[in-house]
C-alpha cells in the first residue's frame, strides 16, 4: 500500500477494513441503512409514495469510537404529480477518513396498475457524484509523501433505475442505484476510487395480528460484483398505529434493535442501534441511526392511516 494513514490506532484498524490490494486506495460502496424500510427511495427509484409529498432525513453515525469511521446523511423529497408520474430528489452525503462523496439524484418513475389492490412502478434516477479527498486531514506515518500535496476531486454521472411492484399489504423492488462503473486515477496512473455496480432486492409484508398490533418482516440482499451477498432480515412490529419496534440481522456483520413513533399521521421519528458481530466490535462502540420522516397529503386526499412502509 502507497500510504499508511495513521489518524490514530483505531483509524488504522479502518483503513484495513476499506483497503485492500497493493495500488488499491478506496473500494466504495453504495451507503448502508439500517431503516431502508421506511425509505426505500435511497435504494429504489421505482418507490414514490401514492398520492402525498413525501421528505426523509437520516443521519448514520457508524462504528462510533473509530476515528474516521462512515458518517452518512441522506435527504429524499418525492411525491406524485399525478396518478401514474412520481418526482422526486435524493440527496447522500458520506464522509469516511479523509474523503467526502455527495451523490445528487433527480428521480422520476411511472406507476402502472395491475389490478386494483396491485401496482407496478418503475423509475429512473439521474445524477453527479461528487468525490473531494482531502489528504490534509489527519497525520501520516511519512507525511512528506508527495502524494499527500495531491489532494483528489473527482465528478462522475450517475444512471440508475428501480422497479417496484407492491400491493395494500406486501412489496417487492429490484434496483441499482448506479450503473455506471468508475475509475478514479491519482497522478501516478494508480487506481485510488474503485465504485462498481449494485443491486438490491428488498421486499416486506405487513400481518395484521389485531386491529391494534401489526407485524412486518422485511429483508433486503445486494449484490456487488466481486463481493459477497449482503443479506438484512428485520421483524418490525406497529402498535396502536403509532409505536414501532424491531430487531434487525445483517448476516455475518451486525444485529440491530429500532425504534420508531408516530407523533403526528404524518409525522415519523425513526431510531436504530447496530451491534456489530464481527471482530471489530472490539473497536467500536456500535453504529446509531436518526430518521426523520414527514408526510403531506395532496389532491384532498382523505388522510390514511400510518403506512407501515
Amino acid at each position: 500500500m502507497k500510504i499508511i494513514n495513521t489518524y490514530t490506532t483505531n483509524a488504522l484498524l479502518l483503513l484495513l477494513v476499506f483497503f485492500a490490494g497493493i495500488d488499491l486506495v478506496f473500494g466504495q460502496q453504495q451507503q448502508q441503512f439500517t431503516q431502508y424500510m421506511y425509505n426505500p427511495l435511497t435504494l429504489n427509484s421505482g418507490y414514490v409514495t401514492d398520492h402525498k409529498l413525501e421528505a426523509g432525513l437520516i443521519h448514520r453515525s457508524q462504528w462510533v469510537g473509530i476515528d474516521g469511521a462512515p458518517s452518512t446523511q441522506s435527504l429524499t423529497i418525492a411525491g406524485r404529480t399525478g396518478r401514474r408520474i412520481g418526482l422526486g430528489l435524493t440527496l447522500m452525503n458520506e464522509n469516511i477518513g479523509p474523503s467526502n462523496d455527495l451523490d445528487i439524484n433527480g428521480v422520476f418513475s411511472y406507476n402502472v396498475p395491475l389490478s386494483y389492490r396491485m401496482n407496478l412502478s418503475f423509475g429512473m434516477n439521474f445524477g453527479l457524484d461528487i468525490l473531494n479527498v482531502d489528504w490534509s486531514e489527519g497525520s501520516y506515518a511519512n507525511p512528506s509523501d508527495p502524494i499527500l500535496n495531491n489532494n483528489l476531486s473527482n465528478v462522475t454521472p450517475i444512471i440508475g433505475a428501480g422497479a417496484y411492484l407492491h400491493g395494500d399489504r406486501w412489496y417487492i423492488g429490484l434496483s441499482t442505484p448506479n450503473f455506471i462503473k468508475t475509475e478514479t486515477y491519482d497522478d501516478d496512473e494508480e487506481l485510488v476510487i474503485d465504485k462498481t455496480t449494485e443491486f438490491y432486492l428488498l421486499g416486506g409484508y405487513v400481518f395484521d395480528i389485531t386491529p391494534d398490533f401489526k407485524l412486518k418482516p422485511s429483508t433486503l440482499m445486494k449484490y456487488n460484483d466481486g463481493a459477497p451477498i449482503t443479506v438484512d432480515v428485520s421483524l418490525n412490529v406497529l402498535l396502536q398505529e403509532r409505536f414501532t419496534a424491531g430487531l434487525s440481522y445483517r448476516f455475518n456483520d451486525a444485529i440491530s434493535a429500532l425504534l420508531g413513533f408516530h407523533i403526528s399521521r404524518g409525522f415519523f421519528v425513526g431510531y436504530a442501534y447496530d451491534y456489530s458481530t464481527t471482530e471489530l466490535n472490539k473497536y467500536n462502540d456500535g453504529s446509531h441511526e436518526i430518521m426523520l420522516k414527514y408526510t403531506v397529503p395532496m389532491f384532498n386526499t382523505r388522510a390514511k392511516s400510518p403506512r407501515f412502509f
